[in-house]
């Protein structure tokens, strides 16, 4: 099984800006998130993280028994001049030119083609293992939003139909001939074992 872990809360994220390669660290919601998930998801038998610190640290307090890995094509987007940035920062024109073509660059940033291109690289080359074992990815919004329209074997202009949650669990089964999307912002894991104070 291929699992994805989209990291805990980071301070960018209780903020409601737009974060890709800066690099806020875990809140205290974030790391209880990523303590929750340890007791929800199974045991991997390899574990893969971004580099920037909110996925590693979140990795880390899954507890596994195996190293952390770093992998740089599961790194967030780069947003350019908008990273740190609130949504509001684009109007109108510039989030449409973003949505209607997967090749925009925002401005000092990377398209979303880009993202696609490497994280599709990374998911094929762990199919096999994925296959046979249970490999787990900590990792951002669009870095997961790209291996799932992998896994459908579609463009990644489906990125703005996606959704993810803080701590979200993804799940692909690379198993079969075609890789199979069995589920999207899984949020039972984070909830299996701890309960999470308000």
């Amino acid at each position: 099984m291929l699992t994805l872990v989209r990291h805990g809360q980071s301070e960018a994220n209780a903020r409601g800006v737009m974060c890709g390669r800066s690099d806020p660290p875990l809140t205290d919601v974030g790391r209880r998130q990523a303590r929750a998930l340890a007791a929800g998801l199974p045991r991997p038998t390899r574990l893969l993280s971004s580099p920037l610190a909110r996925a590693q640290e979140t990795a880390a307090l899954l507890g596994a028994e195996v190293p952390v890995e770093i992998d740089a094509r599961w790194t967030e987007m780069d947003y350019g001049e908008l990273d740190g940035q609130p949504m509001t920062a684009l109007d109108g024109d510039g989030w449409r030119a973003w949505q209607e073509d997967p090749e925009h660059v925002p401005a000092g940033g990377e398209s979303l083609v880009a993202v696609r291109e490497r994280v599709a690289r990374a998911c094929t080359e762990l199919a096999a293992e994925a296959a046979a074992g249970e490999v787990v990815v900590v990792s951002h919004v669009s870095p997961i939003k790209a291996a799932i329209s992998w896994a459908l074997g579609v463009g990644i202009d489906i990125a703005w139909r996606m959704y993810l949650v803080d701590a979200a669990v993804c799940r692909i089964d690379t198993g079969g001939t075609v890789p199979v999307l069995l589920a999207v912002n899984d949020e039972g894991p984070l909830h299996a074992g701890t309960v999470l104070p308000a």
